[in-house]
């Protein structure tokens, strides 16, 4: 063991110091990093978890990737197919990265109940629809079985079965256009076997989703035809290479798409909330970082004829300052663990309680403020607030190579 740490140990551990001027000082820079390691977990986890969670409901519903005709716009409705490729689907096979990829396509509608009528997108989809995307969204029932042809089964948001009035197992009328305006639209009946809620209100107030074959009638696809293509990716932080790699891969009459085009307001406010957490990050480190300056201060200002005395037996400035250094680390350790402790506690509470809620759930895609505990966003963010301080705290000691030992001594 070096001597610098010995003395800083025994200074620690000594009752005078536990009793001094410089005590209220120390409990405030012990204070001050606990409550900034608390607000940097509580941004980071509540922020990373907001994200994932907003990412993950768009994703469900549209994939991270959308396949489409080229001459197809930017409406919900499918108005140009394009063919079933062997080579794109149900397989797809052509860029690592992709786990699932599925048929769907989206037609207008209008429901019509007894007492009211709602303008809605109709999404069809197959047997190879991933409803697991989807399954923590579906608040009640389950999802539609399309072992027959033309099922009747759908399901619905919570949003539009109570403007509708409807709910599981009630039946419902919808009317889709033709091509041709004087003509009748078509007429299908369907029935509710599931009700979800996304929490996205551009989902919620129009989509619907049921059986593929019945777009294909009205809209006279043969099998072989769909409206696009969801692909869902292993890695979001590779979307953008994917996407471009999808699309230098499929044909020339197809376009690729991220889910980052089609809700891009969503992720430029994502982006902007990011930007807050690390405002926050800093601002705590750089008020930790004071606190603790003034407490090595206060410290040293304290402990002048130690330092007077040290000097006087042939200590360097620089084993000295180690010496202070070491013990402002310590209250910087000392504050960390305080800070984790309860900074943690409140994030579990939260995270399998749920307490907290938003006041506004429609500005923010859910109900309840999401925690997302990652281990390395953890152990990166004590590692860098212990090497912060540190690197602050060499500064002002510099202080002690302008004490002389004999001004030192005499010091009271």
């Amino acid at each position: 063991m070096n001597y610098e740490f010995f003395i800083a140990k025994k200074i620690i551990r000594s009752k005078s110091y536990k009793s001094s001027i410089s005590s209220p000082i120390i409990k405030i820079g012990v204070t001050a990093i606990a409550i900034g390691i608390i607000v940097m977990l509580v941004s980071i986890a509540t922020g990373v978890g907001l994200k994932k969670k907003i990412i993950e409901k768009a994703v469900a519903f549209n994939g991270h990737i959308t396949i489409t005709n080229f001459d197809s716009n930017d409406s919900d409705e499918s108005q140009f197919p394009i063919l079933l490729d062997s080579s794109l689907y149900p397989n797809y096979s052509s860029n690592k990265g992709v786990k699932h990829i599925q048929a769907v396509a989206s037609k207008f509608g209008v429901i019509r109940t007894a007492q009211t009528f709602e303008g809605i997108v109709f999404k069809g989809v197959d047997e190879n629809y991933d409803w697991k995307a989807i399954s923590d969204y579906i608040l009640r029932g389950r999802v539609p079985d399309f072992e027959f042809s033309f099922s009747k089964e759908v399901v619905v948001s919570k949003y539009l079965a109570d403007r509708l009035d409807l709910d599981l197992e009630d039946q419902f009328e919808m009317y889709f256009s033709k091509s041709d305006i004087q003509k009748i639209p078509y007429l299908r009946k369907f029935i509710i076997v599931g009700i979800y809620e996304s929490g996205f209100h551009e989902i919620d107030e129009k989509l619907i989703l049921g059986d593929l074959a019945h777009l294909r009638f009205i809209n006279k696809w043969s099998r072989d035809q769909v409206g696009s293509y969801e692909l869902f990716i292993d890695d979001f932080d590779n979307l953008e290479f994917l996407t471009e790699a999808i699309y230098e891969n499929i044909p020339s009459n197809l376009n690729a798409t991220s889910i980052k085009n089609r809700y891009q307001s969503v992720f430029e406010w994502i982006e902007i909330f990011d930007n807050n957490t690390s405002g926050i990050i800093f601002i705590m480190l750089l008020v930790a970082g004071i606190n603790m300056i003034t407490t090595l201060l206060v410290i040293i200002l304290e402990k002048t004829r130690l330092i007077g005395i040290l000097k006087a037996l042939g200590c360097n400035n620089w084993s000295i300052r180690k010496i202070f250094v070491y013990n402002a680390l310590y209250l910087v350790l000392r504050g960390l663990i305080i800070g984790n402790v309860i900074g943690l506690f409140i994030l579990i509470v939260q995270q399998r309680f749920k307490i907290i809620k938003f006041p506004n759930p429609e500005q923010y895609y859910m109900s309840y403020i999401p925690v997302d505990l990652n281990i390395n966003a953890f152990l990166f963010l004590n590692l860098g607030t212990f090497m912060a301080c540190f690197v602050m705290l060499i500064i002002p000691s510099i202080i002690i190579s302008n004490i002389t030992p004999v001004r030192a001594i005499k010091f009271e």
